[in-house]
């Protein structure tokens, strides 16, 4: 019986020669550079609290194939009671990190899921690339592995298709079949996590047309595979030089690399699509990967709401404006948003329906959430700027301050509220700018501005899945009402 992953054994297999590049040179081990280290151990804490005994009925399931435990990331829904340990499960590791790590380990797997639930999908392109899927999930599950993924190419010329950039080596693509597997070069982005996973997915989820065929694949590569490089974007945690200023920053910053394929091997096995663009399309739509691994992230943003009302209920405490009606008013507002987005995730237990033995989560609401998040987002954020006011521009510029004997006395008489000391009340404030505006915060509001890519698309997918036809039956039937005669 294979043992739980435990957080240790996660740190020690990140030091395992793979390429990732700051600031022109190669890390030389990810588990002990300042850009990743204090997120590595983020990631690490969540194993940690996945292979406690205490949580074991909440965390785990048994593997049917080798009757150990295994997370219950990998566990497919086959009911809805089944969905909802999944969003406990992913809760509980949301909790964790506030919801500020999108690309935890439970991420992917929800993908790897639902293609293992409808395997059929790949079996259009041959019986072993459908075998190869469900393997390489039972490998996710069994070894609890973390995988992240790169499946939007680069914005190079997004005026052309993939075929007809000015180099075709630009997408991540294959340049090379042999016996043995297949040759991926190529950039593709935006690989959330990658820098802390095991291994990479590759595919594509935007529209690829006919001679696009050399880049409608999905392989997955161990992170630390030969030609294998990752440019993350400037690592936040660099500049976070203390806990107490960057409390955020410096703990949850899981980056996001730009992935480029230098002539990558990829053995046949792990290849579950290839040179295929109807099947590279069907994966998200005809699988429940993309509604599983968005349940996910849709557990996730929840509980980031939900920190993110707390922090301004706290300061708002803090300040003694909590009783002012102009604030509870706000304040119900922002609340309702926050409820509005629990209430359509608790949704997916009760509208998913079932086919074939397996449960899919509600493609209308999880979309309408997916939709809406892109604009109410920032206008939850707007809220909090407006309460806080001048709070955050009024800090003092560092710890230092509170701990100096030349500015410490000020610091600490004036920079108190009424309920805390100065130390608390900056601890506090540092907590919510941190979330809000500092680089790590503007990286979130883009972040879910963008998460399920442009608004438009994610808009077009309501359209497609809403019931209009119910909809149009009612205008229908208020047509044919019996006349009433003239009036009275």
């Amino acid at each position: 019986m294979t043992a739980m992953r435990t957080g240790s054994e996660y740190l020690r297999s990140l030091n395992d020669g793979r390429r990732v590049f700051v600031d022109g040179e190669c890390v030389a081990d990810v588990s002990r550079h300042k850009a990743f280290r204090e997120a590595a151990r983020s990631v690490a804490r969540l194993y940690d609290i996945a292979a406690e005994p205490a949580n074991r009925e909440l965390m785990t399931f048994t593997s049917p194939k080798t009757g150990a435990p295994v997370l219950r990331a990998f566990q497919i829904p086959k009911t809805h009671a089944d969905l909802r340990q999944r969003r406990l499960f992913s809760e509980k590791w949301a909790e964790a990190t506030f919801g500020l790590m999108g690309r935890t380990p439970d991420h992917v797997a929800g993908f790897f899921c639902g293609y293992a639930a409808v395997p059929e999908v790949f079996a259009k392109g041959g019986q072993k690339f459908a075998d190869n899927v469900v393997a390489f999930y039972e490998r996710m599950r069994d070894e609890h592995l973390y995988v992240s993924y790169a499946i939007v190419p680069p914005q190079i010329d997004r005026s052309k298709p993939a075929h007809k950039q000015s180099d075709p080596a630009l997408y991540a693509g294959v340049v090379k079949e042999r016996d043995d597997g297949i040759v991926i070069s190529g950039a593709q982005q935006l690989a959330t996590g990658g820098a802390l996973s095991d291994w990479l997915q590759l595919s594509c989820i935007h529209p690829l047309q006919p001679g696009d065929e050399n880049y409608a694949n999905n392989v997955a590569v161990p992170i630390n595979a030969p030609g294998l490089k990752l440019y993350p974007r400037r690592p936040f945690a660099l500049r976070a030089d203390n806990s107490f200023d960057y409390p955020l920053s410096s703990r949850f910053d899981e980056s996001d690399s730009y992935v480029v394929f230098d002539n990558v091997f990829v053995p046949w096995e792990h290849v579950f699509i290839y040179r295929n663009v109807e099947i590279s399309r069907d994966q998200w739509w005809k699988t429940t990967a993309h509604t599983l691994g968005n349940h996910q992230a849709q557990v996730r943003y929840v509980t980031k709401l939900r920190f993110l009302a707390g922090l301004a209920q706290r300061m708002n405490e803090m300040t003694g404006n909590v009783a002012a009606p102009p604030v509870q008013v706000m304040m119900g507002e922002l609340a309702a948003f926050v409820t509005i987005y629990e209430s359509m995730l608790l949704a997916h237990e009760v509208v998913a329906p079932i086919k074939d033995g397996v449960l899919w989560p509600s493609v209308t609401t999880l979309y309408s959430a997916m939709a809406m998040q892109s604009e109410f987002n920032g206008r939850m954020l707007e809220m909090v700027r407006e309460l806080a006011g001048g709070a955050f521009i009024t800090l003092p510029s560092s710890l230092a301050d509170l701990e100096s004997s030349l500015t410490a006395p000020d610091v600490e008489r004036y920079m108190r509220s009424a309920s805390t000391d100065a130390k608390s009340k900056i601890a506090l404030m540092r907590l919510l700018w941190d979330f809000i505006g500092s680089e790590f915060g503007s990286r979130h509001q883009q972040y879910e501005k963008f998460y399920g890519g442009a608004s438009f698309l994610v808009k077009t997918n309501v359209y497609r899945s809403f019931d209009w036809k119910r909809a149009g039956a009612l205008v229908d039937a208020a047509l044919s009402l019996p006349s009433t005669g003239g009036a009275v």
